[in-house]
């Protein structure tokens, strides 16, 4: 009903021009955002350029929705595909663009009060310009239907990416080390990625994701087509975080701004692996002997390595972000697993972790956020009594953490009791025996939190209560009564998971 209200009243130009406006907007507004007398008016200006990103995105769904299995194709300049290049919007990366939005215009509503005492008024414009290009390289990655188009979005989002990182470094000056290894890193994801597609070019002569997937089924056999999608898979693994091409993330997540930390964790890592999965499913087919075989032998064997290692490794943090970012990596771990399945209840299971993992990350890094603007607390040991300082901040800490675990009535729970079915549908018994395990020992890592929060007296008894401030509690609770809600009725992520890996398994070009 509501998407069908948004599409009702949208004008005609923007139902028109929606596939590339959700692109073009917020990176005309960055720009805007550097030259700005005022520091308040930028923040006004991201919080309308996110929304007017996110109110594009519903009406792409709302398009996509009326026609199931339909695709919108935007030619830039007038040059038709092949030739020219395409925005293409289906089922899948409608799902992303509608996540990603919206993540980011809860992330610049809470931005003013955690940046504004981070920065302390100085290059706060600055910072929010970069912020812009990250959010519209990240959309581009998503709506693009160009192989290499698909690369210079995801280095404009990269390149901002690290700007974001190392302004980190006027509080802590460990965030320019993290930038850098981020820089790396990131840098060698994006020339193996840009490897990938060069071999395929060479095969297919076209950049075109549409027109390779047409033309792979008579080349599969072709080694510079299967070295192409080597190449390309760990270009995407390193900016998507797979275990172990995640070693940038720890410190990335601990040593940047909150903001910042909150908005990756809930987008970045989500955009790098839907490239993966358009990739894996919409350019080739899990039906190709060699896709099978890396799918069951090398990205199933590595989600479970992740799942397992970084939970254990997020056991033994003291630092609270950090402890958050090794279970990121852990969670990419469920997602990659439902993927490596092959099938449309496993991709739809990953599809929905995805989702869901975005609400719960968010709404964790968030409220860390808000607890650090209010008592400057970092490890396990300064959390101690603030579910009785800060309740409703750390109420909401709470659920999310909760819904983490996957505890019944969370979001979590439905997810990941979807993969399980989609696992045992193949036989993979072991798979879930890892996912049950992985699930017990998130356990400890979340539940030391909730118990110094919960049950341990404060170690330095404040008298006066403080919460985090408004403008983070709001976006804040949507996020954690969100897991809540997609706990006891997810038919609408669900029901785009489910879409989402219909287009995404369509064979050869999408429909």
């Amino acid at each position: 009903m509501i998407l069908e209200t948004v599409l009702v009243s949208a004008p005609d130009w923007a139902v028109r021009h929606a596939a590339v406006l959700i692109v073009v907007v917020p990176m005309l507004l960055a720009p805007l955002l550097a030259l700005s007398p005022s520091n308040r008016l930028a923040w006004v200006l991201t919080i309308a350029g996110t929304a007017a990103a996110f109110w594009f995105s519903l009406i792409l769904l709302a398009i996509i929705q009326e026609v199931p299995g339909s695709a919108i194709s935007y030619a830039l300049g007038n040059w038709p595909p092949p030739i020219g290049i395409e925005f293409r919007i289906d089922a899948l990366n409608a799902m992303i663009l509608v996540l990603i939005t919206g993540m980011g215009m809860l992330a610049s509503i809470f931005a003013w009060p955690t940046l504004a005492a981070e920065f302390r008024g100085e290059r706060l414009n600055l910072f929010l310009c970069a912020f812009l290009l990250c959010f519209a390289g990240l959309a581009g990655v998503a709506a693009t239907g160009d192989a290499f188009n698909l690369f210079v979005f995801l280095e404009v989002s990269s390149l901002a990416t690290y700007v974001l990182v190392a302004m980190g470094a006027g509080k802590d000056r460990r965030a320019l080390p993290a930038a850098f290894d981020y820089l790396i890193m990131g840098t060698l994801g994006a020339s193996f990625y840009v490897i990938g597609v060069g071999l395929i070019y060479a095969a297919t002569g076209t950049l075109n994701m549409a027109d390779i997937a047409a033309q792979l089924p008579a080349l599969s056999g072709n080694r510079s087509v299967q070295a192409g999608l080597a190449f390309i898979i760990v270009g995407l693994g390193l900016k998507a975080a797979m275990w172990p091409l995640h070693q940038w993330l720890p410190n990335a997540y601990a040593f940047a701004p909150g903001f910042v930390a909150m908005f990756l964790s809930a987008t970045a890592t989500k955009v790098a692996l839907y490239a993966l999965i358009r990739w894996l499913f919409t350019i080739f087919q899990p039906e190709l002997a060699f896709e099978a075989a890396l799918l069951k032998w090398v990205l199933a064997p590595l989600a479970m390595a992740a799942m397992l290692i970084c939970s254990v490794q997020a056991i033994f943090q003291s630092d609270v972000r950090r402890m958050l970012a090794y279970s990121s990596v852990a969670q990419v771990g469920y997602i990659l697993l439902g993927i490596s399945v092959g099938t449309a209840a496993g991709v739809s299971a990953g599809l929905l972790h995805l989702f869901n993992h975005s609400l719960m990350k968010g709404a964790l890094f968030m409220a860390v956020a808000g607890i650090c603007l209010a008592y400057q607390a970092r490890t396990i040991r300064d959390f101690a009594g603030l579910g009785r300082s800060a309740p409703f901040t750390m109420a909401a800490f709470g659920i999310a953490g909760l819904s983490l675990i996957g505890v019944p009535l969370t979001a979590g729970f439905i997810s990941k009791m979807q993969l399980g079915y989609a696992l045992l549908d193949q036989g993979w018994w072991w798979a879930v025996a890892v996912l049950v395990f992985a699930s017990f020992l998130a356990v400890f890592y979340i539940g030391r939190i909730l118990q110094a929060v919960f049950f341990e007296p404060p170690l330095n008894p404040r008298k006066n209560n403080k919460e985090a401030p408004l403008l983070l509690l709001i976006p804040l609770w949507i996020l954690a009564l969100a897991n809540i809600f997609y706990g006891i009725d997810a038919s609408f992520p669900a029901g785009l998971a489910a879409d989402g890996a219909a287009a995404a398994l369509a064979l050869g070009a999408p429909q």
